[in-house]
């Protein structure tokens, strides 16, 4: 069963990712081992990453923060992996304050910095949807997605609907924590989908790292950056 993977970047970092040690992650071996344990006649395909790039004036570590995340774009790509970028977008706004003990009223705001992701959730829908118009050709049997994100429900929905021979998976990237999840899968992906993977465990994480350094042909190998 040959099979398309879609991943929601900025919900796999912030799902597991973010505060560990695993952030240089050899995506396509993971997934193609999750795959094998789900399915094992099942076959990787594809595997398309979407994310945005990070701000460096808005990162912690400044402009250290964007070359991490370009060198793992980079190191990804080595691997046969597509890249497909959104954008972030910084806005003035206003907020209700909050006083401890107190609703939230709009009677009394702040203003604020407002950070959005932008064109990653239409990314995403518009590429699992094409994927699935075109699985014929493609020769493309199961689609599974690698977010958490509800807001990608509807995107599952259509496909199931209007290609109901494709087999849709749905990977949640969620922490797993003595053995226990923190989290309960979103019943909006799950209702969907044939199969839920319910988390990532840290041993998977371990196990699935990119080596040190990722040759590229003609070209400096890619270093893995010392700061995340």
């Amino acid at each position: 069963m040959r099979t398309a993977f879609f991943i929601d970047g900025y919900n796999l970092y912030y799902g597991v990712l973010h505060g560990s040690a695993y952030k240089w992650l050899d995506l396509p071996a993971l997934l193609s081992a999750i795959l094998t344990v789900q399915d094992p006649e099942a076959e990787l395909a594809s595997v398309s990453y979407h994310t945005s790039p990070v701000i460096a004036r808005l990162a912690t570590r400044g402009q250290a923060s964007n070359d991490a995340q370009s060198r793992y774009i980079r190191a990804l790509q080595s691997k046969g992996v597509s890249i497909i970028l959104g954008s972030h977008r910084l806005t003035k706004s206003y907020a209700p304050r909050y006083v401890e003990g107190l609703h939230a009223s709009r009677a009394d705001q702040v203003s604020i910095w407002q950070l959005e992701e932008k064109e990653t959730d239409v990314n995403l829908a518009l590429g699992m949807y094409r994927c699935a118009c075109r699985s014929e050709a493609l020769h493309i049997e199961q689609i599974v997605l690698v977010s958490g994100d509800t807001d990608l429900g509807p995107a599952l929905a259509a496909i199931r609907a209007d290609f109901p021979h494709i087999r849709l998976g749905v990977i949640l990237p969620h922490r797993e924590q003595a053995g226990k999840l923190v989290r309960e899968p979103p019943g909006s992906l799950k209702a969907h989908a044939d199969w839920v993977r319910r988390y990532l465990s840290e041993t998977e994480l371990a196990a699935f790292q990119l080596p040190g350094k990722v040759p590229l042909p003609k070209k400096p190998a890619i270093v893995e950056p010392d700061y995340w």
